[in-house]
């Protein structure tokens, strides 16, 4: 399954994207700002919990998050940046760096969070049950 974010909107407090699963539209996406970093350079750094994370492909796994108690969609290998998940919320303010999936109706938020993101770890475990990889692209 290939699940792709493509960043449309980088504003002050975040990042919108569209998310689509094999081609086709899914939903909206929330991240924190996007921050032009030369990454692995001297001299310049990823501000804590509030930097979108790198362009490029990473695998995805569900897994149980201690931190919010539940089974969420864990990106793997993510340079400079650990704990990057799939999660609900609706603001820059309810990310350190994660993606928030919903619907983007109201400017710099996403809406109906939790039912984008039930929907989004279905398929998944769909994916996963019949046996194949699913990677996600952030461009």
């Amino acid at each position: 399954m290939e699940i792709i974010v493509n960043r449309t909107q980088k504003h002050k407090e975040c990042t919108i994207g569209k998310l689509t699963i094999d081609n086709h539209p899914f939903c909206d996406t929330l991240e924190p700002t996007w921050r032009n970093i030369h990454w692995g350079r001297d001299g310049k750094k990823k501000i804590k919990g509030k930097t979108a994370i790198p362009e490029g492909r990473y695998p995805v796994v569900i897994t149980y998050s201690p931190k919010f108690k539940k089974w969420l969609p864990l990106l793997l290998h993510v340079p400079y940046f650990t704990g990057i998940r799939i999660h609900a919320g609706n603001t820059a303010q309810d990310t350190e760096g994660c993606i928030l999936v919903g619907e983007n109706l109201v400017e710099d938020k996403v809406l109906n969070s939790a039912l984008w993101l039930n929907r989004l770890k279905k398929k998944i475990v769909e994916a996963k049950e019949r046996g194949e990889g699913v990677w996600i692209t952030i461009s």
